[in-house]
């Protein structure tokens, strides 16, 4: 019973991983973020350019 006691905290510390810091994880989305919306981006590119209506779409948008 003991050795239970004294090895069942060590177990733990050994399971417990440090999880990353802010910063870490903010720099892992931003990277992932910036990643999608050049997919994105190109996704619309080629879309339009399929379409043949490049930037016509937003100008459009703009007049009233």
């Amino acid at each position: 019973m003991r050795r239970a006691a004294f090895l069942l905290p060590l177990l733990i510390l050994a399971a417990c991983k440090e999880e990353p810091d802010f910063d870490t994880r903010y720099d892992k989305a931003a990277k992932e973020i910036e990643a999608r919306a050049k997919a994105m981006d190109a996704e619309i590119a080629k879309a339009n350019a399929d379409a043949g209506t490049a930037g016509e779409g937003e100008e459009k948008a703009r007049k009233p």
